[in-house]
């Protein structure tokens, strides 16, 4: 049995959400945070989105959970063995541990989440993650076993996600497809109230297991979409926290002494895929002079305001078995030979869309737009809406209908482990409307070496398969490899215990503010 030692697991979910100051018998401790999307579901297990899986850390707990750093730490889970074949997960569950409903977390609690997101009937978001799970068994009160239908290497970091946490068995009978709008677990907070599009608040559980948490009294989750308005909250205090913060604000902010700027290496990538479908896509030359054709310091320069570097590979290094390589290198006249290979002489013209329309992805692809006129490329941009984007784009039935040909993006590794920055994105499996593979790319061996991947339990033989899926798509270049980004927030010198994650998410288990 592998006994995981308990970090301060269940403070970090405290800390994800920030409380407001108001007060009390005591002056009361509410922090605010400020955020740049709107949350749209508060069920972790039917969205793909990081902030909403990072408030939920709030009011849900899942049997592990990911540290500030990234690494799996112990939450509901105190321990478990693998078989040896790797098809079989039997965990220890934390005794003594209450929903925020009075109904008890056990094996029971455990079996009927993961019942829940396993069955491809209920069409929830996250079901990609789960869909290796034949059966979850009670074997007694505090002890649960689960059957996968085939090796899932990776299984530990799919549970540690926050898209495993656990619901009330209760409130999911209670509200049934409704449970986004009423979520009730066993984190260091209870949901109070939900305006979407405006904010989210909860508030301090009183009969939270982890004793002398949480230390802070309410957390209020405020959508803030404008660059800087966002910086601005903080300025005034309306907000204790912010992120992301506009990187060309990021200086003057650092000189606010009541503020604090912190700066730290993401494993968030931004890439401009290419549909290989598609003509002069299809061609790995054109791929190639593209990578070429694009300076990525400049672009960390011009877009980032600095706060980026170029890619070192197609995973970000900081995700488990990440393969580093050289930077693509910027040199137009390579750009022109290889597009003049492939029968472009003279460029072409196609469309770039935009994932995003905020201010920072506005410049990456005007920038982009620019580099590639260089080189004779010439393309009409487009930044789309969130709705234009499922719908264009991720709602796509076959990939012959697809119209997206070059798509900005970025995508973090929630999961930490490279399986998750490959098989969504770049495997044969993951096309539109399945998962994220705007690219349209297929290469049998990838496929292969990220399916074996999962299969075994050998690190050496995974860290070999990976490193040789990653430098088949790097020379293959479905993508433009363009840059990893900074995580850059903003909080007040009052409030501790708040940290971005390498993929985004949020940590706040020791939140607190001082009065």
């Amino acid at each position: 049995m592998k006994t995981l030692r308990p970090t301060r697991l269940v403070a970090a979910a405290a800390l994800a959400f920030g409380v407001l100051a108001a007060p009390l018998a005591h002056a009361a401790k509410d922090v605010t945070f400020a955020v740049s999307i709107a949350l749209e579901t508060l069920d972790p297990y039917n969205t793909n989105s990081t902030l909403n899986q990072a408030a939920g850390k709030a009011y849900y707990e899942g049997l592990f959970e990911f540290d500030k750093d990234l690494k799996i730490q112990p939450l509901l889970a105190t321990g478990y063995e693998v078989s040896p074949d790797g098809l079989v997960y039997t965990i220890k569950l934390r005794e003594g541990v209450k929903f925020q409903d009075g109904t008890d977390f056990n094996a029971e609690a455990a079996k009927v989440n993961y019942d829940r997101v396993s069955n491809p009937e209920n069409r929830l978001a996250r079901y990609t993650q789960f869909n290796r799970v034949a059966k979850t068994e009670v074997v007694d009160a505090n002890t649960i076993r689960i059957t996968l239908k085939e090796p899932f290497s990776a299984f530990i970091n799919a549970l540690a996600h926050p898209a495993a946490m656990m619901i009330s068995p209760a409130a999911l009978k209670q509200y049934g497809k409704e449970i986004g709008f009423h979520p009730v677990g066993t984190g260091p907070f209870k949901f109070v109230e939900w305006k979407p599009a405006e904010y989210m608040k909860v508030e301090k559980f009183d009969g939270y297991w982890k004793k002398g948490y949480p230390k802070v009294d309410t957390i209020t989750f405020r959508t803030v979409t404008d660059n800087n308005t966002r910086a601005a909250v903080v300025q005034t205090g309306e907000a204790h926290f912010a992120f992301p913060v506009p990187f060309e604000q990021a200086a003057s902010l650092a000189k606010n002494d009541k503020l604090d700027v912190v700066d730290k290496k993401s494993i968030m990538t931004r890439y401009m895929s290419m549909n290989v479908m598609q003509k002069p896509f299809d061609d790995v030359k054109v791929r190639q002079a593209i990578n070429y054709a694009i300076n990525k310091q400049a672009l960390a320069k011009v877009a980032f305001s600095g706060y980026a570097s170029p890619a070192e590979g197609v995973v970000p290094q900081g995700v488990d078995f990440a393969y580093k390589m050289n930077p693509w290198e910027y040199n137009p006249a390579k750009a022109r030979e290889l597009l003049k290979e492939a029968g472009y002489p003279n460029g072409f013209e196609s469309t770039l869309w935009s994932a995003y329309n905020d201010g920072t992805s506005v410049k990456v692809v005007q920038f982009l737009q620019q580099q590639l006129a260089q080189v004779g490329i010439k393309v009409s941009v487009e930044v789309l809406e969130s709705g234009q984007r499922v719908q264009r784009v991720q709602q796509v039935q076959k990939p012959e209908d697809a119209k997206v040909r070059m798509y900005y993006a970025g995508w973090s590794s929630s999961t930490g482990e490279a399986d998750w920055g490959l098989r969504p994105l770049l495997s044969g499996t993951a096309f539109p409307p399945v998962l994220n593979n705007i690219s349209y790319y297929k290469n049998d061996q990838v496929d292969a070496n990220i399916m074996k991947a999962l299969a075994t339990t050998d690190r050496g033989e995974k860290e070999k398969l990976y490193k040789e899926a990653q430098e088949i798509i790097y020379k293959e270049a479905p993508w433009a490899f363009l840059v990893t980004q900074n995580n850059v927030s903003v909080q007040s010198k009052n409030l501790s215990g708040v940290y971005v994650m390498p993929d985004t998410s949020f940590w706040f288990g020791d939140i607190d503010l001082k009065q």
